[in-house]
């Protein structure tokens, strides 16, 4: 029989994936399944073990995925299995989350079950706003109401008398379809027409909007501003405050979806939000280490050879090697390294090694005409990168009369999170995840601004799409982000 396994109840926090605990993060990292709510920012599901089980149990207004009955049943089923479970929710586990109901059914199954709080989206999403819950001398208390229920005649608490009478912040969460009838109900009971309202669609909700008005108006601002579920909405002086810059930047208000591996997207989410974006990530590529035979004698011979590396991803995987086999680099002194690009080269400065050769254009073929250009006849070269990677630099020099060896250090996985919207740029940052973006969503959508690293991929993504697209004059990040500014 198998050991009974746990189940943790983790709060993702509101909108985006750093704002996860980092206990929580570190459960993600190593769980065994993972259970997750709708609106959760794909790139914390990329931190999810790829031979982790995964489980969409999403519900948002009108939309029900899986019952809640049909979860408990799940994460029962799952914990007796004995794995260890992430049941990933929006906010917290305990605000409106139902993971009250979920810790209760596992505790009577005889499942062990943690809870990891996160951070409610009745504080983060006004907070991110721009309105706090409270302030002083303004609102000394905030109070959280569910704007969905069963108990009363209409879908609403029934003490609509004691909330008017309330000096601090309301927050109503689930409750955007009955705004009117909130508004309505509050001001019957006493509440002054002319309170300060608003209604904020904020974290990974799919239209993000802020509108502000009073009681009386609220519902029909919101209606004109198109606003869709889900939506927090708040009354109270503090819902007159707007405590938040506006975003600064070139980028200021662009969203960015990328595609790449985890450090590709990494580097580039930084850089963009500098620049006022707001990243998220579409397709997450994962590198797996393979077992690689190499000669560790012949590479310290001594004798002249060229080590050719076309990815950052390649020259950390060789220097991870080379520390596992004990090899002292001092006895590489007849080796020459070639990098394909910049990315590639500052991982190799990043060991102490400068990068002997490397093209002004970062592609395979432009790395082949330079070593045919430099190497003298006859040295030989060893390809170390990807595995199935495009053949056309080995034939290329191996045309040319070089000894040529190819070691693949380790391969890609790619894992498709979400497609970009209309309305939003997205970046490919190679051939391969063009082709799995494609292969998960279909080309992109109309509406959807494509940029590319480089000319490879923007001959993949022209495979797939006959829409006008961009690519970046520089395979950089730099690069990527002149581009997205001239799009």
């Amino acid at each position: 029989m198998a050991e009974t396994g746990c189940v943790y109840l983790v709060g993702a926090g509101c909108g985006a994936a750093d704002l996860i605990t980092l206990r929580g993060l570190r459960l993600l990292q190593t769980c065994e399944a993972v259970v997750y709510d709708d609106l959760i920012d794909p790139a914390l599901l990329a931190q999810v073990p790829l031979t982790a089980e995964r489980y969409c149990a999403g519900k948002r207004a009108g939309r029900h995925s899986m019952p809640q009955p049909e979860i408990n049943e799940l994460l029962i089923r799952l914990g007796q299995g004995g794995k260890q479970v992430v049941r990933l929710k929006g906010g917290d586990p305990f605000v409106f989350g139902r993971g009250g109901e979920e810790f209760l059914a596992l505790r009577q199954a005889g499942v062990p079950c943690r809870v990891v709080p996160g951070i409610s989206s009745a504080i983060a999403v006004p907070g991110a706003a721009g309105i706090p819950v409270t302030h002083r001398n303004t609102a000394r208390s905030f109070h959280v109401i569910t704007g969905h229920t069963a108990a009363g005649p209409d879908g609403l608490p029934e003490d609509f008398d004691a909330l008017a009478r309330l000096n601090g912040t309301l927050v109503f969460l689930m409750g955007l379809g009955a705004l009117e009838t909130i508004a309505a109900r509050l001001m019957a009971a006493g509440k002054p027409d002319e309170t300060p309202a608003a209604v904020i669609s904020g974290g990974n909700a799919p239209h993000p909007a802020a509108v502000r008005g009073t009681l009386h108006d609220i519902a029909a601002r919101t209606r004109a501003a198109g606003v869709e579920a889900p939506a927090v909405i708040l009354v109270g002086a503090t819902a007159a405050l707007e405590l938040a810059d506006p975003p600064a930047g070139p980028l200021a208000g662009q969203r960015v979806g990328l595609v790449g591996t985890i450090s590709f997207t990494d580097r580039l989410a930084g850089k963009l939000a500098a620049a006022g974006a707001e990243p998220r990530l579409c397709v997450a590529a994962r590198t797996e280490a393979l077992p690689v035979s190499l000669d560790w004698a012949a590479l310290a011979d001594g004798a002249p050879r060229w080590l050719v590396l076309t990815s950052a991803n390649g020259a950390e995987r060789l220097f991870g090697l080379l520390r596992e086999n004990r090899v002292d680099l001092r006895r590489l002194a007849g080796c020459k390294f070639a990098a394909i690009g910049p990315a590639t080269a500052d991982a190799l400065a990043a060991q102490g090694i400068q990068a002997d050769l490397r093209p002004g254009t970062a592609t395979g073929e432009e790395l082949g005409r330079l070593l045919i250009a430099t190497v003298p006849a006859g040295q030989p070269i060893l390809l170390l990168r990807a595995e199935n990677s495009t053949p056309l630099l080995r034939e290329m020099l191996r045309g040319a009369g070089y000894p040529v060896e190819e070691r693949p250090l380790y391969r890609t996985v790619y894992q498709p999170l979400a497609p970009a919207r209309a309305g939003e740029a997205l970046v490919f940052g190679s051939a391969a995840g063009v082709r799995a973006y494609c292969e998960a969503f279909g080309a992109p959508q109309a509406g959807v601004r494509c940029v590319c690293i480089g000319p490879v991929t923007a001959g993949e993504l022209a495979r797939h799409t006959a829409a006008p697209f961009a690519t970046a004059p520089d395979i950089s990040a730099a690069g990527i982000l002149a581009c997205l500014e001239n799009l």
